[in-house]
């Protein structure tokens, strides 16, 4: 495959600032037409390289290239042929969220006819209709960030940098940027996401990689990522969230591995490669009289497998990276 066939391709790309390298030599190969995940924690270097394969930051080292463009000595070309909705929302809050798509349609060289239409078309399609007249400083939060990826799209991309873009939604609001995000590539549009969520990686990307610390550890689909951890994974919920802890010590001690607590507080998993061992720490808990109201075992998910690879989980903000 060429340059010219890829959206994006990089080699070595680093950015220091000061005595921290927030990217440390990425490599990365995006084929067009699909969702490529860059999966990791805050502070692994996500945005950054972001931002440099948006022209916004200058690499210090390596070279990055977007449909065969170099972004730094043709940043105009890469420009004109992608776009970026950040983490956080670009639009004007004071405007209503029509006049924020007309206002981006006219910048962007549309009549005023072509800007009223195409913002009418996109407010339909993000279920933003109704809210057309308000102020965005009325919207929720599942509401602005619809409007936000709507105006990176007033004219579509080739490519669009999502960044993080579900970070602080709740679940309905999620569910809905992940089918915006199914459109855009349906359409054509390729879409690089960053996310530090691995159900979010799991359900849209094709590919994967995950970066920590600055660097590209693992890279592959989620099923390769899934099978090269090499094991299964024991999931449970069980019916007194207090006695998790007792659990925790009694499967522990059963499985001879580290228990994981979950956000849920009735809720732990482990790393299990012997199914048969799994059933004698089930037996060991109900003999203990902790109730279980459910479990499984099965293939690990992409938070075991970046478990696996780091040593710590994806939600946990590295310190010493940006």
């Amino acid at each position: 495959m060429t340059s010219r066939e890829l959206a994006i391709e990089t080699a070595g790309l680093t950015k220091r600032f000061g005595t921290t390298r927030a990217v440390d030599g990425v490599d990365l190969t995006v084929s067009q037409g699909l969702v490529y995940g860059v999966l990791g924690p805050n502070g692994a270097g996500k945005t950054t390289t972001i931002r440099m394969l948006t022209t916004l930051l200058r690499p210090d080292g390596g070279w990055a290239r977007v449909f065969g463009h170099d972004v730094v000595r043709e940043a105009d070309a890469v420009r004109a042929r992608v776009s970026l909705t950040g983490q956080y929302a670009s639009v004007d809050e004071d405007l209503t969220g029509q006049e924020n798509l007309i206002l981006l349609g006219r910048l962007l060289g549309s009549s005023g006819s072509q800007a009223r239409a195409r913002a009418a078309e996109l407010l339909e399609a993000f279920g933003l209709a109704e809210a057309a007249g308000r102020r965005v400083k009325t919207y929720s939060g599942g509401m602005r960030r619809r409007l936000d990826i709507a105006a990176s799209i007033v004219v579509t991309p080739d490519l669009i940098f999502l960044d993080e873009p579900t970070t602080g939604l709740d679940p309905r609001s999620r569910s809905q940027v992940w089918e915006i995000v199914r459109a855009l590539v349906a359409g054509g549009t390729t879409v690089l996401l960053t996310t530090q969520y691995l159900e979010e990686a799991d359900q849209l990307a094709d590919r994967v990689a995950v970066i920590d610390h600055g660097r590209v550890i693992a890279e592959g689909t989620p099923s390769e990522l899934k099978a090269s951890v090499g094991t299964g994974a024991l999931h449970l919920r069980l019916l007194d969230p207090e006695q998790r802890p007792q659990a925790e010590q009694i499967l522990e001690r059963a499985l001879g591995v580290a228990l994981y607590r979950e956000p849920d507080p009735a809720a732990l998993s482990a790393r299990v490669s012997d199914a048969e061992r799994a059933a004698h720490a089930l037996a060991a808990l109900a003999q203990a009289g902790i109730a279980v109201t459910d479990f499984s075992l099965g293939r690990p998910s992409l938070d075991e497998v970046f478990l696996a690879l780091t040593g710590h989980r994806a939600e946990e903000p590295l310190e010493d990276a940006a």
